[in-house]
């Protein structure tokens, strides 16, 4: 009895290890899209606050620059999410649909891509925040 319990509980522990799988590269890209997504707000209202600025500062340079560095940051998310959306179809990005190898290759290149995204956005949120003081 205890051998059949023994065998039963190491057999189920080798089938939960197979059910734990790693996100895809393609899992891995829209998890950091999903993550970027609601940074869009957040970009929208600091150019709201430094809009503010500029009008009672009278165009001080440093929030026209900070103004700028942001709407650069919203126009590269943009750009790459037209840029993803014309190269994969739906079924590849959200059902796993099965990638010819040049889509895998443009995958690699789109994971570099959104990776320097992430970097600008947060870098450019950091900097507005702290420029006015939030």
């Amino acid at each position: 009895m205890f051998a059949i319990l023994l065998f039963t509980t190491t057999i189920s522990c080798k089938e939960e290890k197979k059910t734990i799988k790693e996100p895809t590269k393609m899992e891995q890209v829209v998890a950091a899209h999903d993550e970027l997504m609601p940074l869009m707000s957040t970009i929208g209202s600091l150019i709201s606050d430094l809009n503010k600025k500029l009008d009672s500062t009278k165009i001080n340079k440093k929030y026209t620059d900070m103004k700028t560095d942001l709407q650069d940051s919203n126009t590269a998310m943009m750009d790459w999410m037209k840029g993803f959306g014309d190269r994969f179809d739906t079924g590849e990005i959200l059902n796993g649909k099965e990638l010819s190898e040049e889509k895998k290759k443009w995958l690699d290149e789109e994971a570099i891509k959104v990776k320097a995204l992430q970097e600008q956005m947060h870098s450019s949120i950091k900097k507005a925040k702290e420029l006015l003081g939030n």
